[in-house]
């Protein structure tokens, strides 16, 4: 992956020191067009509240920006939120989306980039083209997003299948380190894998090898809570990453938290897990109080 830095612009360093070295997790807040609906059903808004996609992102928006306003989303316990491109439009009081989370929370702002998966093949699911990328990762880049999220999912343990996600994730993150941002790095192993500890175990070896090709730069890492505890202390340890985060991957809050917890050095990136009991209906008191039990839950298994 090329590195030089005439090709490459520099990630914020007050940003960088801050997802290395900080105590926390990142939210997931980028439910997409496809996963709106099913997004806005479990807060409570469901079809009957609109009739567009237009008015359905503007809920999705609103429920956004309920979460992020929220006295209890702070920067004490939360790194940094996952946003979907179309928050770039948009914006909290005066301020867009991106601007407020770090000026007035202290939040690092990440974009996810990826279109969708392609139809399995070798027990995997690569990455759809992501046409416009690089103007994207330019508008990103300028409205002060730090980094990226791209997301693959394996399936099973099939060892060429897993490499051609790797190779794509490492070309896509050059992409992303040449326009001055941090990959997230996302080969998620669905729980539901048969022989997910050996597909965790080819997933891990091909990830060493493709960070050997990264010269000085760093990427994060995203990957499902692992089989086996403390199995990724080696990604956590390595120099070229600046930070392995973990899914939920479909597990129940309490379930991923303790499974988190036994990972010492990994922390949460959760989006269900994070939102689950959270209601359009609630008060803001009790929907504070909700959204502060779920936080405190995850951060203390994030620190543990």
């Amino acid at each position: 992956m090329s590195t030089d830095p005439e090709e490459s612009r520099m990630p914020n360093a007050q940003q960088l020191s801050r997802f290395e070295t900080g105590q926390g997790f990142i939210a997931a807040l980028d439910q997409s067009g496809g996963s709106t609906p099913k997004a806005l059903r479990e807060y409570g808004v469901d079809e009957s509240a609109y009739s567009s996609e237009a008015e359905m992102f503007d809920l999705i928006h609103e429920a956004r920006a309920r979460i992020i306003t929220s006295p209890v989303f702070t920067s004490e316990r939360i790194l940094g939120a996952i946003l979907f491109e179309g928050t770039l439009d948009r914006t909290i009081g005066d301020k867009g989306v991106t601007d407020y989370l770090w000026s007035e929370k202290g939040i690092i702002p990440f974009l996810k980039i990826d279109k969708g998966l392609e139809a399995e093949a070798d027990g995997v699911q690569v990455m759809k083209d992501i046409p416009g990328l690089e103007r994207t990762l330019a508008r990103a880049a300028e409205l002060g997003v730090f980094g990226t999220k791209e997301r693959s999912v394996i399936h099973r343990a099939d060892e060429a299948g897993i490499e051609r996600v790797i190779d794509q994730q490492f070309e896509l993150g050059d992409r992303v380190l040449a326009a001055g941002l941090v990959p997230i790095l996302e080969p998620e192993v669905s729980v539901a894998a048969p022989d997910k500890a050996e597909a965790e175990a080819m997933l891990k070896a091909a990830l060493l090898v493709g960070l050997e090709r990264l010269g000085e730069a760093k990427v994060a890492i995203k990957v499902t809570i692992p089989t086996i505890d403390g199995f990724y202390t080696e990604l956590i340890r390595h120099p070229n990453v600046a930070r392995v985060v973990a899914l939920s991957g479909g597990y129940a809050r309490d379930d991923a938290n303790e499974r988190l917890a036994r990972n010492p050095g990994l922390i949460a990136s959760f989006s269900r897990a994070l939102l689950d009991g959270l209601s359009a209906q609630q008060s803001a008191e009790e929907y504070n109080a909700t959204l502060d039990t779920s936080i405190e839950a995850i951060y203390r298994a994030s620190i543990a």
